[in-house]
């Protein structure tokens, strides 16, 4: 499994990332929008972990460039603003397959990819 982490703080994401590594997944982690952007300009990924809120913009402007160039990536979206908490992010963000409440554990992170991931395989 291919993942791109967004997330802007960079200890927890090197924690989910090295997780998330010695589980088999490939793992791509940038800290800004800009560089989310780019990165999926260039490679492809199985799924997209992206944190809401980001110093320079946000999973919404992220998520349609996802959307655009790989319009099958399920997102999943990382916050711990209680604002999204009646689901309007699925509105936001068509490919959102699911919204986890920050702080979140790795092994958490790893088993809600192992899933969305699973149902993109054929049966």
């Amino acid at each position: 499994m291919r993942v791109l982490i967004v997330e802007p703080n960079e200890e927890l994401a090197r924690i989910w990332a090295g997780f998330l590594q010695r589980q088999g997944a490939t793992v791509k982690l940038v800290l800004t929008q800009k560089a989310a952007i780019n990165a999926m300009r260039f490679q492809d990924f199985d799924v997209l972990v992206v944190e809401v809120v980001l110093p320079d913009g946000g999973a919404i402007s992220i998520s349609d460039y996802a959307a655009y160039r790989h319009p099958n990536m399920p997102i999943i979206a990382v916050t711990d603003s209680s604002f999204f908490s009646n689901g309007t992010l699925f509105d936001l963000i068509p490919n959102a397959r699911g919204m986890m409440r920050a702080p979140v554990r790795p092994e958490d992170l790893a088993a809600v990819l192992d899933h969305v991931n699973s149902l993109k395989r054929p049966a």
